[in-house]
């Protein structure tokens, strides 16, 4: 059996020796542009040229939970391309939202600025039955974070494509539902995948629908959001402030306005990173798996884009 590497901006030696270590007897490679044909590819924002050279791949095993990029190439036709679910990133993810949310509802931002201006304030007590948090997008991701939300007794909205069940989380499903799960929402945490019809999701006509005060978390994919439309409702006092951890252009240009917003935090997409070892593990249970003809997780639908 064949592996081979092609992940951007990701030093390869370390991969390579792990996946050598966890598939003992398989021939694994960095690829090369005129490499030979391998049965499975480990990968990360590879280019077309890849795959136009290796067309007879059996499964590419994305090092990460979004697919969005691959989608917009042209993969081969009978490979099966497999996500990331989990490898340590929902854990991350909970911990990173949970973050957000508490900042903002306990104020802890105006507590720090009070402080870094010398000022020993305090502020009133804020209801937290008044701070329902949605969670746009219940994969392994999103059902982990309402999980997470659900120990700080923040009431917790979910929303999904299709019904999805979760104890102690109201649930919203389909367009038919969309509009009433954002009015029932003050703090809007983003986890959907980027697809189509994902695209621009977030923008001036839903965020507005949003409860006054509301709060934005987005750590899925910056073009779930549109920009100029955030930042016309934070102007206008409709939200309280966002947290965002991605964007339509990475690094963020730096004369883009949500570096000197007052009202916006920012991190460099950093809620959730690959954890190496746990991924090798799980990749190479599932190379394993689809070798012997087993069911896999994470396998992507290209019809729905995850």
């Amino acid at each position: 059996m064949k592996i081979t590497f092609c992940c951007t901006d990701t030093k390869a030696e370390p991969w390579l020796t792990g996946l050598e270590a966890a598939l003992p007897g398989a021939q694994v490679a960095l690829w090369q542009p005129g490499a030979p044909p391998a049965d499975h590819a480990v990968v990360w924002a590879p280019p077309q040229q890849f795959f136009d050279e290796q067309p007879q791949l059996k499964g590419i095993f994305n090092i990460g939970a979004g697919v969005d990029a691959l989608m917009k190439l042209r993969l081969p036709p009978q490979a099966t391309l497999v996500r990331l679910d989990d490898a340590g990133m929902s854990v991350q993810m909970a911990e990173y939202v949970c973050h957000a949310v508490i900042r903002h509802f306990r104020e802890f931002d105006g507590y720090e600025a009070d402080m870094r201006a010398g000022q020993w304030s305090y502020r009133k007590p804020r209801h937290r039955a008044d701070f329902s948090v949605g969670v746009m997008g219940l994969g392994v991701l999103g059902e982990r974070v309402a999980r997470a939300l659900q120990m700080f007794e923040f009431p917790v909205n979910g929303w999904s494509r299709s019904v999805k069940t979760i104890a102690g989380v109201r649930g919203f499903a389909g367009v038919a539902q969309f509009d009433d799960f954002l009015r029932a929402t003050r703090v809007l945490v983003n986890l959907l995948p980027l697809t189509p019809d994902t695209q621009d999701v977030m923008n001036r006509e839903t965020l507005s629908k949003l409860q006054p005060g509301g709060y934005v978390i987005n750590v899925a994919r910056g073009a779930h959001l549109v920009d100029d439309d955030l930042i016309t409702l934070l102007d206008s006092g409709h939200l309280a402030g966002a947290t965002l951890d991605v964007f339509r252009t990475e690094p963020l240009p730096a004369e883009h306005p949500f570096w000197t917003h007052p009202k916006i935090s920012l991190t460099p997409h950093t809620s959730a990173r690959t954890l190496r070892e746990e991924s090798i593990a799980q990749i190479a249970g599932k190379i394993m798996a689809l070798e012997c003809g087993d069911p896999v997780a994470g396998i992507v639908d290209p019809e729905r884009g995850y």
